[in-house]
């Protein structure tokens, strides 16, 4: 089982004080303004979504918009939870149960011994155990579909610059049509790391606005799936997007025929201190 390392660090760690940070998430001022409510009948089914994983003071309510859209449609058979390794240059797959606060959380293992018996993707339990991107998910994902928690699957995969995207796109995609698998994704990343603290200073006036403008221009291949544009444009700019690799691998994975940018705003926009700061979105796929 991988235990939850980050409790009482990015989220509270008692079951009580989490509930109510996740309720303020989706109720705060940069938050949906509202709980999830139950799945709306003719709704177009989220095929992914991009969601944060910063400390939840920070970019839970940036999340919460992506868990509000993944709560009010149909439960699909699996979650595939992709982010970065932010500790090593390993990429894997996890098939053990999560335990979070909320409770366990368990893995198609069906579904992670076909992806990995094609050879690209590899079982890496060890990558996952210092990891927070994947695990900071789960307490919304819990909370959000609470009613249907003990339903949720998952396959988590950690994603860094040692896997061939083209082929784990392959091959997510062989194993989704072989299986059956209705699937939704979820995309754990920040946006543009900036200041002192992360190397990263391309401006030092209107901060504000230069990082909006910086983390848009990002957003903008996303939403028309271009991949590849999207890489050369995190390239071209350095920008310090740590979920890009998975990003792109998401564009590669799946089509759509809409993607909306729900919310976006920066941690400077939350402590009013743009010295070094994070951006966070919330992107919905359908």
């Amino acid at each position: 089982m991988r235990k939850a390392a980050y409790a009482g660090l990015f989220y509270p760690k008692t079951v009580g004080t989490l509930t109510k940070t996740l309720e303020e998430c989706f109720t705060g001022k940069l938050g949906p303004g509202a709980l999830p409510t139950k799945p709306r009948p003719g709704a177009l089914p989220v095929k992914a979504v991009i969601s944060p994983h910063a400390g939840y003071v920070y970019s839970g309510m940036a999340a919460a918009w992506s868990y509000k859209a993944l709560a009010e449609t149909e439960l699909p058979d699996l979650f595939v939870l992709i982010g970065p390794n932010h500790r090593t240059n390993e990429s894997g797959i996890s098939l053990d149960t999560f335990e979070t606060p909320l409770g366990l959380v368990r893995p198609d293992q069906e579904f992670g011994k076909a992806l990995a018996g094609k050879g690209n993707i590899k079982i890496n339990e060890e990558a996952h155990l210092p990891e927070h991107s994947l695990e900071v998910q789960l307490p919304f994902l819990q909370f959000a579909l609470a009613d249907r928690a003990e339903k949720i699957k998952i396959l988590p995969l950690l994603v860094s610059d040692d896997l061939d995207i083209e082929s784990a796109a392959k091959d997510l995609k062989g194993t989704i049509t072989e299986l059956k698998r209705r699937v939704a994704f979820i995309i754990s990343s920040d946006f543009t790391h900036y200041g002192p603290s992360y190397g990263y200073l391309p401006f030092k006036d209107n901060i504000k606005k230069n990082l909006s403008d910086l983390d848009m221009g990002g957003v903008n291949f996303i939403k028309k799936g271009d991949a590849e544009g999207f890489r050369d444009y995190v390239h071209k700019t350095g920008a310090s997007i740590c979920g890009y690799l998975p990003i792109i691998l998401l564009l590669k994975t799946i089509t759509f025929e809409e993607a909306l940018l729900e919310q976006y705003y920066t941690s400077g926009d939350v402590t009013n201190d743009y010295t070094n700061s994070v951006s966070y979105a919330s992107i919905i796929f359908r």
